[in-house]
């Protein structure tokens, strides 16, 4: 795939990305206790979707930027992150954080288990929001200024 077609899916895909946190940001169980949002089936199914679409574009962002920058091409999706770190695209800490919110979304998404409102919840309100905006800082930092 050419590289200029790779930059401009990169572009839509923070956009799509910067979109979705907004949105989540409406729906968000603002001064909301945990017993509360676990009795909101209505929020709780907003803020499951949310977190996953989410998560799911910054895994699709991680792999367009590997792409990019024509890294080696990871063997298991998990690692994708990894990669990002490696290459000093993100950092270490930021790493480790988002492949917890891709199991996070994996069991979000195809119910191994019962999904854990406490974690949601937790994530949803303290961690996604600044998780992505982090994430998206990095990559402009790491990848977008060498792109010009």
């Amino acid at each position: 795939m050419e590289k200029q077609s790779i930059k401009e899916r990169i572009d839509g895909k923070i956009s799509e990305i910067e979109k979705f946190t907004e949105e989540l940001s409406e729906f968000m169980p603002h001064g909301m206790e945990l017993e509360e949002y676990k009795q909101d089936l209505k929020t709780k199914a907003v803020c499951e979707r949310y977190a996953e679409k989410i998560i799911e574009a910054i895994e699709d962002l991680a792999f367009l930027v590997v792409s990019y920058k024509e890294l080696k091409y990871p063997e298991y999706e998990k690692e994708i992150f990894d990669i990002l770190h490696e290459n000093k695209i993100i950092s270490e800490t930021l790493s480790k954080k988002l492949k917890e919110a891709k199991g996070m979304r994996n069991i979000i998404a195809h119910q191994y288990g019962k999904v854990d409102d406490e974690l949601v919840f937790e994530a949803v309100t303290e961690q996604l929001i600044p998780d992505v905006k982090e994430f998206i800082d990095q990559i402009e930092r790491g990848y977008r200024k060498r792109l010009r």
